[in-house]
């Protein structure tokens, strides 16, 4: 069943996900979707100093949003602070310095942000890596699994109350179409069992943040939810997770704002919240979260077994 995920999951890659893929979708896109202005709305933008997320956040700035870059690097934060400014003459870009992958500072975070922020109207999930050799996190968690899925949830939840109170909310996760190849595992959440494939641990985080997408949507029904497949991008962190693909698609990826514009679509257009909260977009459209004949499908009964593991996890790590 793997390998017949993985023929699929790869010759749909080579027709949609590639910038051919994209320039093709792009000839059904309705242009003034992005004409508007986010001037007074505020966004937290994670991973922001370098491909989507510095795409996605140059994109905001040149519309008048507040952006907020969540970075772990100050270095390249302010770098790119500047470039956005520069690029944009917005002089409301933050940067705040958190690595995702630890747990701890993650809560504190947010409850910081929350006691500083009277609003945010849009959270862009979009910090996440590929280790491809285990590796745990100060806090003993397989990194990541701490950066991808915990600290994702973790820094949503958190914000929720605070995007609640807001105008026309909504939550963005930058997830991969890489997911389709994963069911959800409820027994093994971290990846701890048998051989370990950075690869193949990326793609059930992704799959992980799908169905966190899909539960939050029912539950918080105020707030729009999306997660999106950017597509196969050139970005800094696929060239050094994947430097063997990199290489073997030189040519055929996507540019980052290639790979940004969905989620610039959720994150500012009106025609985004037309669309049911909880789906999977991928340029500009909803599009299933299984291949055909996959068998990933989960039931209602691994789907609260996971949320009920998650959330309980969560809590482990969160601050007194």
């Amino acid at each position: 069943m793997s390998l017949y995920r993985n023929i699929v999951w790869f010759l749909k890659g080579m027709r949609e996900y590639t910038r051919d893929g994209y320039e093709a979708a792009h000839k059904h896109f309705v242009e003034k979707d992005l004409e508007t202005s986010v001037a007074g709305r505020s966004f937290i933008i994670t991973g922001a100093n370098s491909g989507i997320g510095k795409a996605t956040a140059m994109a905001i700035a040149k519309k008048g949003g507040t952006v907020h870059l969540v970075c772990r690097n100050k270095d390249r934060a302010e770098e790119a602070r500047e470039d956005i400014i520069k690029d944009t003459g917005n002089r409301e870009v933050y940067v705040h310095i958190l690595d995702m992958s630890e747990t701890r500072k993650v809560w504190q975070f947010a409850e910081e942000f929350k006691r500083t922020n009277t609003s945010l109207n849009v959270l862009i999930n979009n910090a996440g890596c590929m280790v491809n050799q285990k590796e745990l996190n100060v806090e003993g968690l397989e990194k990541n699994f701490a950066t991808n899925t915990l600290g994702m949830y973790i820094l949503t939840t958190s914000l929720i109350p605070l995007l609640e109170k807001s105008c026309d909310p909504r939550v963005i996760t930058v997830s991969s179409g890489g997911m389709l190849v994963q069911k959800l595992r409820t027994e093994d959440l971290q990846s701890e069992r048998g051989h370990f494939d950075g690869t193949m641990v990326y793609a059930q985080n992704k799959r992980q943040q799908v169905v966190l997408t899909q539960e939050w949507a029912k539950a918080h029904p105020s707030i729009h939810f999306s997660v999106m497949h950017p597509g196969w991008a050139d970005t800094p962190a696929v060239a050094m997770a994947m430097p063997q693909f990199y290489q073997t698609m030189a040519g055929r990826l996507r540019t980052a704002e290639q790979g940004a514009d969905t989620a610039i679509w959720l994150a500012v257009s009106p025609a985004a919240t037309s669309t049911p909260s909880g789906q999977f977009y991928q340029d500009r459209k909803a599009v299933p979260v299984h291949l055909p004949l996959a068998w990933t499908q989960s039931t209602p009964q691994e789907v609260q077994t996971f949320m009920t593991k998650l959330d309980a996890l969560a809590k482990s790590f969160q601050p007194a």
